[in-house]
């Protein structure tokens, strides 16, 4: 899709202020900035009934699930998530993409002409503005030009003081809680859980993910003093249970399945006969019930892992606890058409590299997440010598396979300097034939001799260059010529560069 004129317009401009996710600092975080601007342009915030959706990890793709149920139930859709791979326009879209263009010019002429027109003084404590700021507030007039009939905002870091949080929403969301951001949010899953917990609102119902009992103890005391409804997952949602499909199995065995609209047997690779446009595969069967659904769900879906599962589930908990009527059908579907770059995206002999059989991108960037990577890869792919050693503590798994895989696999990584590369590092030992490392492209810092040193003490082997460029078209040209599944994770970023590669 080219790129809209004033988008451009709008990324050149909103370019000049300060940007958190390029420059991470401290003491930048406030919503009296954002409260002004609300006032300035009319409380644009308020135009739709929304979801506020925080969390360590999730966040994203339940934010999707949520926007998606809607979508198919009828409702037109503001989804607003972070960050995006190749087009800004993804982040302020509809579950099924862009909103018709007129929109977004208004919404860009709109707050490039009001934010101008604002006297520096005026601004609260003469603050700069931040480039989230303006993101968020161009999310908030995207959709009430749109005439969206819900929206779906995902919290960019914590909650308490994101820039997201001056909505007043039907609905607030937390996904699971880990150690994350510590130089911002605090140094213990207490603390961080404090700042997510400020999404809370006052008698608003909040629904919670599966928690640690003391980060649980958190979300219930700052619910009891809000007197907010707190909706536990576990306690909500019976009998979840997932299978994941492993393509090596299924071939062997000539079980189909779904890519796009096409079924998916072992010619399909060897000819290549699905387009590049419609390579989703579907691989996982998700059920669960709940006293407060009519009838159990149970729905295939294009999100894959344990985790998927159990956003799906916490998802579904949202919205039938702000639309009580909308149908199991409509959710089913919902959740089955929910789809989200770069999180255990797969795509099967990518273009260019057509000796590649599966592409997997996924964004992964913290311990618990690559862990639950690992775990994926090796349900839908095969397992590899290692896989005991390296998927504990979280790894309940029960839909784990005898059969040994018959892929070779290639692992690309980066990750930013402020990531955990020591405990990352062992989850892949014995995993992959070859391993390339470079950095996450040139928006996050990384730091290369951490990483190396991480590698190595986790004694595996590693092929390093800083230039990521060349260090992405190397490995793609590795797992190329060995024809060999590819997987890309560590950060966003990366993936960034990849998906540039592929256009």
């Amino acid at each position: 899709m080219k790129k809209l004129a004033s988008i451009e317009k709008l990324e050149n401009w909103i370019d000049s202020y300060l940007n958190f996710e390029k420059t991470p600092k401290k003491n930048i975080f406030w919503l009296d900035t954002m409260r002004f601007f609300c006032d300035k342009f009319g409380q644009p915030q308020d135009f739709a009934p929304c979801f506020h959706v925080a969390g360590s990890k999730g966040k994203g793709s339940v934010s999707t699930f949520i926007a998606s149920i809607l979508d198919e139930a009828g409702y037109k859709t503001g989804l607003y998530t972070s960050p995006h791979i190749l087009d800004f326009i993804e982040r302020v879209s509809s579950p099924s993409g862009p909103f018709e263009e007129e929109a977004y010019n208004r919404a860009v002429e709109e707050i490039m002409n009001g934010v101008k027109a604002i006297p520096t003084e005026e601004l609260p404590g003469q603050r700069p503005i931040t480039w989230f700021e303006l993101v968020t507030l161009f999310s908030f007039l995207v959709f009430r030009q749109a005439k969206v009939d819900w929206s779906v905002f995902e919290v960019g870091i914590g909650g308490r003081l994101d820039s997201t949080n001056v909505v007043n929403p039907k609905v607030s969301v937390i996904t699971p809680i880990e150690l994350e951001h510590t130089e911002f949010l605090g140094d213990t899953l207490e603390k961080i859980a404090f700042e997510k917990g400020g999404i809370i609102k006052e008698n608003t119902p909040v629904v919670i993910a599966r928690q640690r009992p003391e980060v649980r103890k958190v979300f219930e005391k700052i619910a009891k003093e809000k007197q907010a409804q707190a909706i536990f997952v576990e306690d909500a949602i019976q009998d979840l249970d997932y299978k994941i499909k492993n393509i090596s199995d299924c071939i062997k065995n000539n079980t189909n399945i779904t890519i796009g609209s096409q079924d998916f047997k072992e010619d399909v690779i060897k000819n290549h006969t699905i387009s590049q446009e419609n390579r989703n595969i579907s691989l996982m069967n998700v059920s669960f019930s709940s006293k407060i659904l009519k009838r159990p769900i149970q729905t295939d879906t294009l999100l894959v892992g344990r985790f998927q599962a159990e956003n799906a589930a916490l998802a579904t908990l949202a919205v039938k606890t702000a639309l009580p009527n909308i149908s199991e059908d409509a959710i089913e579907r919902g959740l089955a058409k929910a789809k989200l770059p770069a999180r255990f995206e797969i795509v099967q002999k990518p273009k260019g590299f057509e000796n590649i059989p599966f592409l997997v991108m996924d964004g992964a960037h913290t311990v618990n997440s690559v862990r639950f990577t690992m775990e994926t890869m090796n349900q839908v792919f095969g397992k590899t010598d290692g896989r005991k050693e390296n998927m504990n503590q979280f790894s309940d798994d029960t839909n784990s396979r005898s059969q040994d895989t018959t892929w070779d696999k290639t692992l690309l990584f980066a990750c930013a300097a402020d990531k955990d590369a020591a405990d990352i590092a062992p989850l892949f030992k014995n995993q992959f034939e070859s391993v390339f490392l470079t950095k996450p492209g040139n928006v996050k810092q990384s730091d290369l001799e951490k990483l190396a040193k991480a590698f190595d003490k986790a004694e595996i082997p590693y092929d390093l260059n800083e230039d990521f460029e060349k260090q992405i078209k190397k490995a793609f040209d590795h797992a190329n010529a060995n024809k060999s599944i590819l997987l890309v994770t560590g950060s966003f970023y990366l993936i960034a560069e990849v998906k540039k590669l592929l256009v």
